[in-house]
C-alpha cells in the first residue's frame, strides 16, 4: 500500500542520516508495521510526561463541585505520584429543581477499554464537555518539576469532598486514577477515569441547566538533542529484527 511506503520511507530516512545518499527505501508490510506499535520512540528520547485531569459540575444554582489531579514524571523521578485538589464554589443558595429524567442502561461503560467518551442527557438546556489533548513537544532539556499542589493520593485511598452541587470522589484505581461525581437533587453523575485499559468520560444528565466538564491533558516533552550514533540507527534495527532474511 502507498500509505505503510511512504510511512516506512520516512522513517528509515530520518533515522539514517549518515547514508541517507544511498538508502534505497523498502516497502514494508502492515503486519511488519502492527508490530512496532508502542515502540518507535528511541530510548532516552522521552525527557518529561505529564497528566492533568479535571471534572467539574456545576448546577443550575451555580453550585461547583469537581477535583483535579496531576502528575509528573522526568529522569530524576523515584516514584510516580498523583496530586489531587478538590474543587468548590457557592451559587446563589438556591436549590435546583429535582431531576426528573432517567438514563437506563449503560454499565458496560464504566468498564470498556481504550478511549470512551460519551454523554447521555434526560434533561433541557444542559452542557457536557468531554476532552482529551496531547502536547507533544521537543527540548534540549527537561522543564523544571511542577510544584506538588493537592493531597498525595497513594494506593486504596479515595479523597472526597461535597457541597451543594454534589460530592466528588478521586481514587487509585486500576493503575491511574479515578474521578466520580456524583450531583445532587437527582441531576446525574459523571466517570473520569485513566488507568492501564485506557481512559472513560462519562457523563449521564438527569436534571436540567447542569455544566459538566472533564479534560484530560498529557503532555510529552521530547529530547531533540540528536548526538550519538547508537540512538541514530534504533528505529532500523528494529525493523531488521523483523524482517530476519534481510531487505
Amino acid at each position: 500500500m502507498k500509505t505503510s511506503y511512504w510511512l516506512a520511507a520516512a522513517c528509515l530516512v530520518t533515522s539514517t542520516t549518515g547514508f541517507a545518499n544511498d538508502f534505497n527505501p523498502v516497502e514494508i508490510k502492515d503486519e511488519e508495521l502492527a508490530q512496532l506499535r508502542g515502540r518507535y520512540v528511541m530510548p532516552g528520547r522521552v525527557i518529561s510526561f505529564g497528566v492533568v485531569m479535571s471534572s467539574t459540575w456545576r448546577n443550575a444554582s451555580g453550585d461547583l463541585i469537581g477535583a483535579a489531579t496531576t502528575m509528573q514524571i522526568q529522569a530524576a523521578t523515584v516514584k510516580p505520584q498523583f496530586y489531587v485538589s478538590t474543587i468548590k464554589e457557592r451559587g446563589n443558595g438556591r436549590t435546583p429543581t429535582l431531576g426528573s429524567g432517567t438514563v437506563l442502561g449503560g454499565a458496560s461503560l464504566n468498564t470498556s477499554q481504550a478511549i470512551t467518551q460519551v454523554t447521555r442527557a434526560a434533561g433541557d438546556d444542559n452542557t457536557a464537555n468531554n476532552s482529551i489533548t496531547i502536547d507533544v513537544k521537543e527540548a534540549s532539556i527537561a522543564p523544571a518539576p511542577l510544584p506538588a499542589q493537592g493531597e498525595a493520593l497513594v494506593a486504596g485511598q479515595t479523597i472526597s469532598g461535597n457541597n451543594a452541587a454534589g460530592s466528588v470522589a478521586v481514587s487509585a484505581t486500576g493503575g491511574g486514577v479515578q474521578m466520580a461525581i456524583t450531583a445532587n437533587n437527582n441531576q446525574g453523575s459523571s466517570l473520569h477515569k485513566i488507568a492501564q485499559s485506557g481512559l472513560v468520560q462519562n457523563t449521564r444528565l438527569q436534571g436540567n441547566n447542569n455544566m459538566v466538564n472533564n479534560l484530560t491533558q498529557l503532555s510529552v516533552i521530547l529530547n531533540n538533542d540528536g548526538s550519538g550514533t547508537g540512538g541514530q540507527n534504533f528505529n532500523l534495527n528494529q525493523l531488521t529484527a523483523l524482517r530476519t532474511q534481510g531487505y
